[in-house]
């Protein structure tokens, strides 16, 4: 690697469970590729309440430490096999609590982990100050069985679903950074929910429905028109159903290896029904599932889209 560019690091927050090790091969994938340092930690999981001093617990820390050091040995030695650089941590306290301060501390642009790991990755999106990318622990077995779907050195396309919120077209900025970076392609996706009928069974809004596909499909013509302006290959689909599944459906294609998506946008009816859009992705999705809340621009990045004004009713 040439050096990382300066002040840029993504975190991999590793707990040695096979969703920590699936996901430990995008974590180096992207520090490649994005050319930045590549912060490893271990959290010694601890409560707060218990006396590290206990003689009891001592032993069960040392032993914990003991292993999580050979455990970052080996995989510092991997790093080092892929040109990658890499810096290790050790710390002890509630896992989710540590990777969100150190991701706060050193300013990072990325916070890489398994899903199926003990990390609290549901609080972890919830707080934190960088975009998240999940990877889902059980995909290699499928791969294993189907052959690899999802290649973290080669993600050919990123599939990013978006509602027109300021969340979602955060999502879709953010996403074209990591396509520039890796040299993917994008695929935007907007769903329209399921019409209401009326209590007689009829379709009073359909003409005001079909007024508003045609705004949705000039605005979403309008964006992939900026990405590919900005010299991104990128197509739209409008999909029908439930917003959840639609997604899940879109990154069933062979060439989807990234969803990246916001995390606060509207949800409406969807949300009432089944929850969050984004935690429903990531529970179900073997795709990996980067969420965007508080996406991290330098100074020196150019905007790729112009956000024209969007009817809330869209």
């Amino acid at each position: 690697m040439s050096g990382s560019v300066e002040g840029r690091s993504i975190i991999f927050a590793t707990d040695g469970s096979q969703g920590s090790a699936t996901a430990e091969a995008y974590a180096f994938a992207l520090a490649r590729s994005w050319d930045v340092l590549l912060t490893v930690l271990h959290v010694l999981e601890f409560p707060s309440g218990l006396d590290p001093d206990n003689p009891v617990n001592r032993l069960y820390l040392a032993e914990l430490m003991k292993q999580a050091t050979q455990e970052l040995i080996e995989l510092k030695a991997r790093a080092a096999g892929r040109g990658i650089s890499v810096e290790t941590k050790i710390t002890t306290g509630i896992p989710s609590e540590e990777v969100l301060a150190a991701a706060t501390d050193e300013a990072s642009d990325l916070i890489v982990v398994g899903t199926r790991g003990r990390t609290g990755l549901a609080r972890i999106i919830r707080a934190a100050p960088c975009p998240v990318l999940a990877v889902h622990a059980e995909r290699s077995e499928k791969e294993s069985a189907g052959g690899a779907r999802h290649n973290p050195s080669g993600i050919q396309r990123i599939l990013v679903p978006i509602d027109f919120s300021d969340c979602s077209l955060d999502a879709l900025e953010y996403g074209a950074l990591v396509a520039q970076r890796c040299k993917a392609s994008i695929r935007i996706l907007h769903v329209l929910e399921p019409v209401s009928y009326g209590l007689d069974f009829t379709l009073p809004h359909l003409a005001k429905r079909d007024a508003d596909r045609t705004v949705i499909t000039k605005r979403l013509s309008d964006l992939t028109a900026a990405l590919t302006s900005s010299g991104l290959v990128s197509d739209c689909v409008i999909s029908g159903g439930l917003p959840a599944d639609s997604i899940l459906n879109a990154a069933l294609a062979p060439d989807v290896g990234l969803i990246v998506m916001g995390t606060h946008g509207r949800r409406g009816l969807s949300h009432a029904l089944f929850g969050s859009v984004a935690e429903f992705v990531l529970r179900k999705s073997s795709c990996p599932v980067l969420t965007v809340r508080s996406p991290k621009f330098h100074p020196s990045h150019r905007p790729v889209l112009v956000r024209p004004s969007m009817p809330n009713n869209v």
